[in-house]
């Protein structure tokens, strides 16, 4: 990919358009004599000897803040087809305008391509991601091929509007931050001293943190209607300022106004304002009294809380017996069973992984559950490498009552069956995923044992039937009981806990779990709606999957891995044809009795 920043020589100091990094690099791989130009020259030829137009990359256009100097940059990308008629192509253009100001910018990239893909066999990819933008600013971005064609319309065209400084991101910037946009000055108010009798005064003294761009602040005091008193003070290198006030009488309502005076809005920038009730307000004597009154009071708490959990602890162990009807209301049976579950799964898409994080959320707020995900841990995960990490929680959970939950997907099936046929399946959030693909490190670890049975009770399938379907599990697991999320969510539960939820005379229920109102707690709505949105993506794009796969991208697995993934998948299928029978009639019969 190449980037390419170019000063505009022909504008102006005062124009709102300038570029970020006075810089060219035209050093992309299979790229002849490329040059950047300045589109001085009209460069138009008839329709049968002009090329076809570009089309946009997937990450068309967005801005993105520059870690260094904190200001937004615009961010456009565009690809080459690879047509028959591309030997004619001679470069690129791309136009900038500011609709505020009207301003253009244009610049030409000069080259000739010797194939129709890059090296890599993927298809020309440009960037241009230098122009500094400003807020609440809108520009109109056009690209096309040069020469362009005389008849007919080839160009790309795209609006961006760069939000405000209110804005999660653009309010890091360097013009957002002079504004204020960071400014956060908690004001607080006390009476020092109280009502005095003799002069029938009251002193309020109003305190509030101050900000490295606002060297000076006007606070005044309010009550509804009336103006009081007004102050203006200097920050003089201070980083807490407190102003006191004389009323001659006491107030019931006051309302503190700070006025700041930033570097770019001088004397336009919004003020700070609080509201306090003085009939209830107490004197900074008595908020000392009554800090320390409440400290002491949460030393006893704390006191009665582990007398309480020593009595709970001691009733854990002389009855560790799970009761799911019954535990709900129990803390200490729940503390006694709490759980360990490492998930196992697929980057299949942006939108299914963020469906694995609220599934985490959900299993860990509502179900007590401890998890182990390798993005929630990709820091140790970094530090000792995939392999070690999956081995070592192994290891725990064979040493334990713990569970190992198997996601199934698109991507799992299609890397199963990679690793059968010795190919390779690199989807695109495995490239851009920090700790890279885990799926086949634990295939190769796991599933040799999954088909044994002394650890066939450590593994659970399950998979989202809404946005996947019963032929995406892999073949060795069919030999087991497969959930459905979230209408078996509370079997799944009962299974992790391993418990039974059907007894003899009797069905268990575990509030909260079913398929009918697991949603009605915060994180359960977050999960259906994670659900329910990658559901209606798939509905708009029903090849989404194949548009997720990346051919001949580096993967973090070296080839020695590959080989011996691939060698364990041979022996797997082996082991799965002579032993599948044994284990189909052996201890696991009463889970695959399970209705599903």
């Amino acid at each position: 990919m190449i980037r390419v920043c170019f000063l505009w020589f022909c504008f102006t100091l005062s124009s709102s358009l300038r570029i970020f990094n006075q810089r060219t690099d035209c050093t992309q791989p299979g790229l002849d004599n490329c040059r950047i130009g300045d589109c001085s020259k009209p460069l138009t030829a008839d329709k049968q000897n002009a090329p076809t137009g570009p089309e946009w990359d997937i990450k068309s256009m967005n801005f993105f803040l520059d870690k260094d100097q904190f200001i937004p940059i615009l961010n456009v990308s565009w690809r080459i087809k690879p047509s028959a008629d591309i030997w004619v192509l001679s470069g690129s253009r791309i136009h900038i305008r500011d609709e505020r100001s009207n301003e253009t910018m244009c610049f030409e990239y000069l080259y000739s391509l010797p194939k129709a893909v890059n090296p890599d066999y993927n298809r020309w990819t440009f960037t241009f991601d230098t122009l500094v933008v400003q807020p609440e600013n809108t520009y109109e971005v056009s690209v096309y091929n040069i020469p362009e064609p005389t008849v007919g319309n080839y160009r790309l065209v795209k609006k961006i509007t760069i939000p405000g400084c209110n804005d999660k991101i653009i309010k890091h910037s360097q013009r957002c931050r002079e504004n204020g946009s960071l400014w956060e000055p908690r004001v607080m108010m006390s009476t020092d001293p109280p009502l005095d009798k003799i002069q029938k005064q009251m002193f309020i003294v109003v305190s509030f943190y101050t900000s490295e761009y606002s060297e000076k602040y006007d606070v005044s005091l309010q009550s509804p209607g009336v103006f009081f008193s007004s102050e203006t003070v200097s920050k003089e290198n201070r980083t807490l300022l407190n102003v006191t006030f004389a009323l001659r009488a006491p107030l019931c309502k006051i309302v503190i106004k700070i006025q700041p005076f930033f570097k770019q809005c001088n004397n336009n920038c919004s003020s700070a304002e609080k509201s306090f009730n003085c009939c209830d307000y107490k004197p900074r004597t008595t908020i000392v009294k009554m800090v320390i009154g409440c400290v002491i009071s949460a030393a006893c708490l704390a006191y009665f809380l582990l007398r309480t959990c020593d009595t709970c602890f001691h009733s854990i162990r002389q009855e560790p017996e799970y009761v799911p009807q019954s535990a709900d209301n129990n803390p200490c049976t729940q503390m006694a069973k709490r759980k360990r579950l490492l998930i196992i799964y697929s980057l299949d898409h942006p939108l299914y992984k963020n469906i694995v994080l609220k599934l985490c959320s959900f299993l860990m707020a509502k179900c007590g559950t401890e998890v182990v995900l390798d993005m929630l841990d990709s820091t140790r995960l970094g530090m000792v490498g995939g392999l070690q990490w999956l081995q070592w929680h192994k290891q725990q959970i064979e040493k334990s009552s713990d569970k190992i939950l198997i996601l199934c997907s698109r991507g799992v099936q299609a890397k199963w069956s990679a690793m059968c046929t010795g190919k390779q399946v690199h989807l695109r959030e495995d490239v851009h995923s920090t700790v890279g693909d885990m799926l086949i490190p634990a295939f190769c670890l796991m599933v040799p044992e999954f088909v044994k049975s002394p650890s066939f009770e450590k593994y659970i399938v399950a998979y989202f039937d809404s946005v996947s379907t019963e032929d995406d599990v892999p073949s060795p697991f069919n030999m087991t009981v497969r959930y459905k999320l979230m209408k078996q969510f509370e079997e799944l539960f009962f299974r992790i806990l391993g418990s039974e939820k059907h007894e003899m005379g009797r069905v268990n229920r575990i509030e909260g779990l079913s398929e009918v109102d697991y949603h009605l707690c915060p994180t359960g709505g977050a999960l259906r709606k994670a659900i329910e949105d990658f559901q209606a993506y798939q509905m708009e794009h029903p090849h989404w999957f194949e548009e997720e796969l990346i051919e001949n991208a580096e993967m973090d697995i070296d080839s020695d891995l590959g080989s011996v993934c691939q060698n364990k998948a041979r022996q797997i299928v082996n082991d799965l044809t002579s032993e599948a029978p044994t284990i189909l009639i052996s201890e696991q019969r009463e889970h695959l009795s399970l209705k599903m």
